[in-house]
């Protein structure tokens, strides 16, 4: 099972996404992509406002997890590409901390693996976020199940 580092130092710039959809156009089999974009909120908690996210991982794990949960849904769904990429470090309110991209024959197959891979990287993964509140404040946030 190959490990990928889908770990990013910093926000995921827009270049990084528009040049991993051109690298695509070669591939002539593939009739669709989804794309899922994680973006820090400005959230109001307690009357105060989360200015970024401090993201940690326990990386060695996190890699193993995903790479479990890449072949699970490379033989669960019929894709071609699957790429999928976070941000470690700290992240501001509007940038793009989170980035999952598949892609595949069909639309049916990149809409249910994209639900898929986000949900349960969310819900598995040792991936943590510290807000930092514009005070500098924090609080570990905690996905909504």
């Amino acid at each position: 099972m190959k490990k990928n580092n889908v770990f990013i130092n910093g926000a995921i710039s827009p270049s990084f996404i528009s040049d991993s959809i051109a690298k695509h156009q070669s591939k002539h089999t593939i009739g669709g992509h989804n794309i899922f974009l994680g973006q820090v909120r400005a959230d109001q908690i307690d009357g105060k406002t989360v200015a970024a996210i401090d993201f940690t991982a326990y990386e060695e794990m996190a890699l193993e997890q995903i790479a479990e949960i890449r072949e699970k849904a490379f033989k669960t769904f019929d894709l071609t590409c699957m790429h999928i990429y976070h941000s470690l470090g700290k992240i501001n309110a509007g940038e793009i901390c989170f980035f999952v991209f598949v892609s595949a024959k069909h639309s049916k197959e990149v809409y249910a693996a994209t639900e898929y891979l986000v949900n349960i990287i969310k819900k598995k993964v040792p991936i943590f976020g510290k807000e930092i509140f514009e005070d500098d404040t924090h609080q570990w946030k905690t996905n909504i199940k």
